[in-house]
């Protein structure tokens, strides 16, 4: 006997579909139902153990079984001493009956809750680079050890580019500064950040131990980074607002060598807290107060409406959350993962 289908779970799911004046497929009017009864009848052979094994009545499976007849104006299963054999046209249907009806059952059936340690997922997510190292590093030493078959792409983007590549699914979601968003995007305060001014320990905007006046901090040249390689940054910005300029010597895309440049020179750069405190971890920088009054930076996490209740999506915008607040669960030797920490573990690529 062939092994029995659990998809009985199911014959009453299709609903007859009835056909308007209008329709011109005649197929339309088919009782999909009747599917799983050819498909049980193909494996059982007997309208007795087809009506067991279904829960119908042995003349509720003959009736079905001359409705399929009918409409496909053949026999199907002829009787035979060892029960009902299946005609050249049921030989056909079987493999193609078999797969809708698997397919119909895998559709309907509960999905099953997502496990981080086994999934197998792809995703891009968008951010300035300013996220890169304090943020997204120790992510993705999370991700390597709690999920290590989710692989992440990071592109770099600003507001308006990041937003555009949601729409056109390009990325899964985005963190970074947003004025505003569309209403079909989802947005969360990830976490809140202020400017300071980054520089080599014996600059002398530093060695006298003062806080630098705002004359002193534009009185020399700035280094800027910039994802788009404008020349401006959103600290030119608040500049304007109060009517003042600065000097900017470099302009760069990315904070890869931004601590050499600041060690070898008088350049100073205003960069966002979290960033600026990465490197102080690391190289002999300081930072120093920028005296403006600014409102905090609101740092957003977005991604499209559509995606709001999918199970994988959710999960990894959590870990996304708790890295932009510094919450990352703890490390493989029981140390809480900081921002700027240094990989401990290799990471899928």
């Amino acid at each position: 006997m062939a092994s029995r289908s659990p998809l009985w779970k199911w014959i009453l799911v299709f609903p007859s579909i009835t056909q308007n004046d209008t329709a011109p497929d005649m197929n339309l009017n088919f009782d999909l139902n009747l599917l799983t009864i050819l498909h049980v009848l193909l494996e059982e052979r007997s309208v007795t153990r087809t009506g067991e094994r279904l829960g119908r009545t042995q003349s509720a499976i003959s009736n079905a079984l001359k409705r399929l007849r009918d409409h496909f104006d053949d026999p199907l299963l002829v009787r035979v001493p060892e029960g009902l054999s299946p005609t050249p046209r049921a030989a056909e249907l079987a493999p193609i009956v078999a797969r809708i009806v698997r397919d119909a059952d895998m559709a309907i059936a509960p999905r099953e809750g997502f496990d981080p340690a086994s999934a197998q997922a792809r995703f891009a997510i968008g951010a300035p680079d300013r996220f890169n190292l304090p943020v997204f590093l120790p992510l993705l030493e999370h991700l390597g050890r709690v999920a290590p078959g989710i692989v992440i792409n990071l592109r770099t983007t600003d507001r308006d580019y990041a937003i555009r590549l949601i729409d056109e699914s390009q990325i899964d979601m985005a963190v970074g500064w947003f004025d505003a968003t569309p209403p079909h995007l989802e947005r969360r305060l990830a976490f809140e950040d202020r400017f300071v001014c980054l520089c080599r320990r014996d600059h002398p905007l530093v060695e006298k131990g003062a806080r630098p006046t705002l004359d002193d901090i534009l009185r020399y040249s700035h280094l800027v980074v910039s994802s788009t390689g404008d020349r401006r940054a959103a600290f030119d910005a608040v500049l304007d607002r109060h009517g003042h300029q600065r000097n900017i010597a470099a302009t760069l895309m990315s904070f890869t060598i931004v601590p050499e440049l600041l060690l070898t020179s008088d350049l100073i750069g205003v960069f966002t807290h979290r960033t600026a405190e990465y490197f102080v971890q690391r190289y002999p920088l300081v930072t120093a107060p920028v005296p403006l009054e600014v409102a905090p930076i609101a740092n957003h996490l977005i991604w499209h409406s559509r995606f709001d209740a999918d199970e994988a999506h959710r999960w990894l915008r959590e870990q996304i959350e708790l890295a932009c607040s510094d919450h990352l669960s703890e490390g493989p030797r029981g140390q809480k993962l900081r921002r700027g920490r240094a990989l401990e573990t290799p990471v899928r690529p």
